[in-house]
């Protein structure tokens, strides 16, 4: 018997005209050499004429905050032998370059809800040396506005630019996109080109502020009180520019108690002043969140993909009660593992200038739920237009500097996967697993597929995470409407230590491996992804 899932796509297919009868699924096909030590056979079904969306690139942007090491000694130190004229590390631009970054957030996060983006603008003599209450830090500002601007620019990045709503006020956001977005003839762009930048940023996309429902932020204040202040920003910056994608603030994590509640209230608002909704997530391996089990750690994308779910609910009533024809998307603008350095120094400054906070030093499992979590926001492409993975160098971060050079981390890797092959539009998959039972989250399937289908070059890439912690798994890829090219590439991060990681000392302890070239015949494709890996497996036309 086929089971419910099965049988559903099989009456899809037939509708969509697809020629193939129940058997033609199953038939069996003689590969030269089956794979070893294989476990029960979980298939995945690719019908190209089977999409949720075209894939934003912004998925797949960063974070950099004035946050510890991230600016300073991260991307611009203007005393090292290894930065450019500008101050800039040159290894880093080189290595985001390449990387292929769409979108970086900056200045924050927490740091950015006591900014006065005028300390970090005009000749650097002149800019003040401050105490950032967010971190406990001092900031003396070498490092502002223009200078991002020329450094994203340097690298390939557009701007996600965060705004103060903290103790900042809508009139100075304004200002801001002022100062950013209009050529010449008003006070702030005059400024800008007082400044030295004589064309305008055109930046795009702006963030309404920062976890404003933290008691933990500066400027805490109500649902009510910070969807009217969001609205009037959005009105005046809209004043200035028309063509802004403004973000509103949701809820940072579901772990809050005003978590959903919080979306409702701020949306009631300002829901038809603003494109999008953010929400955040760090994720952790702890005895509170999943008892360190690394079976249910290496599950916990799922639980984003639950509130990615809830969250879009809640914009979709609010576009109900208003009988609004706009459709919000959504902006998951920071994202991450995080659970080591959450606490005591590691959180505190004390004063002192780019000090190491939040320093987090990756390992294999780490790397393998980015993975998933990839995979989760890949499939939710049809409402997530931007996501930031935070951090993008040192704090909490895939690239790690010191004064002689830099190395990559472990979750480095499923990103750049992410970075270079998925294109186009996001495959509908029909994934059948096996499954095993996790605590809380009930039968979670062993494997974890994403995939995209280019429209330009017909190359199709899937990403395959396998969180069986102790054995392979034969995979069976069915093609329901083309056969595949030839393999492009196959590569798998995997490991017997799932505590691994790499350092200064030691770079190269995990980094991906090539896998072997899956074997086609008959319109399927047979492959084994090992025990606890993840992999990216890319195809021609």
């Amino acid at each position: 018997m086929f089971s419910g899932k099965r049988r559903q796509f099989l009456q899809q297919v037939a509708t969509a005209g697809i020629a193939c009868s129940a058997n033609s699924f199953f038939k069996q096909v003689a590969f030269a050499q089956p794979p070893a030590n294989s476990s029960d056979v979980a298939c995945i079904y690719i019908d190209s004429r089977r999409t949720i969306a075209p894939l934003d690139r912004n998925l797949f942007g960063s974070f950099l905050e004035h946050l510890g090491r991230a600016i300073y000694e991260g991307i611009y130190d203007p005393a090292s032998a290894l930065s450019d004229g500008s101050g800039f590390r040159k290894d880093v631009i080189d290595e985001v370059r390449q990387l292929g970054v769409p979108i970086i957030r900056y200045p924050g996060g927490n740091f950015v809800s006591g900014y006065n983006w005028l300390d970090g603008v005009g000749p650097k003599k002149d800019r003040p040396r401050v105490l950032d209450k967010a971190w406990n830090t001092i900031d003396t500002n070498q490092f502002g506005t223009n200078e991002f601007m020329a450094w994203a620019k340097i690298v390939g990045a557009r701007p996600l630019m965060g705004l103060n709503l903290g103790t900042g006020t809508a009139e100075r956001a304004a200002a801001l996109v002022e100062y950013c977005n209009l050529e010449k003839g008003t006070k702030w762009s005059d400024l800008r080109r007082a400044h030295g930048v004589e064309q305008p940023y055109k930046v795009e996309h702006w963030c309404l502020g920062n976890e404003m429902d933290g008691p933990w932020q500066i400027g805490h204040m109500t649902a009510a009180e910070y969807g009217l202040k969001a609205q009037d920003a959005a009105r005046q910056m809209h004043a200035v520019d028309p063509s802004l994608k403004l973000i509103a603030c949701g809820s940072s994590g579901p772990g809050m108690p005003t978590y959903l509640e919080w979306d409702r209230e701020v949306l009631e608002q300002c829901y038809e002043y603003v494109d999008a909704l953010s929400l955040h997530r760090y994720i952790g391996n702890t005895q509170e969140e999943t008892g360190k089990d690394s079976a249910k750690f290496l599950a916990m994308n799922l639980s984003m993909e639950k509130q990615i779910a809830e969250t879009l609910a809640v914009c979709d009533l609010v576009r109900g009660h208003k009988r609004s024809p706009k459709k919000l998307w959504l902006s998951f603008d920071e994202w991450n593992v995080w659970y080591r350095e959450r606490s005591g120094d590691a959180m505190n400054g004390h004063e002192h200038e780019a000090p190491r906070l939040l320093e987090e030093v990756y390992n294999l499992e780490d790397a393998l739920l980015v993975g998933g979590i990839i995979n989760t926001l890949v499939r939710n492409a049809d409402r997530i237009r931007v996501a930031c993975l935070a951090q993008l160098v040192n704090v909490i971060a895939p690239l790690v500097t010191n004064a002689k050079g830099m190395f990559r981390q472990t979750i480095y890797y499923p990103y750049r996967w992410a970075l270079q092959m998925a294109r186009g539009n996001v495959l509908n998959l029909l994934v059948e697993s096996p499954t095993y039972e996790v605590s809380e989250m009930g039968q979670v399937p062993y494997l974890d597929v994403a995939g995209t289908l280019s429209q330009e070059d017909g190359k199709v890439s899937l990403f395959i995470l396998n969180r069986d912690l102790n054995k392979p798994h034969t995979v069976e890829i069915n093609w329901q409407d083309r056969s595949p090219g030839k393999v492009l590439s196959s590569s798998v991060l995997t490991g017997g230590d799932l505590k691994a990681f790499n350092s200064f000392d030691a770079p190269q302890r995990v980094v991906p491996q090539s896998a072997d070239t899956p074997l086609t015949g008959s319109g399927r494709t047979k492959l084994e992804v090992p025990a606890r890996s993840y992999s990216a497996i890319q195809w021609a036309s």
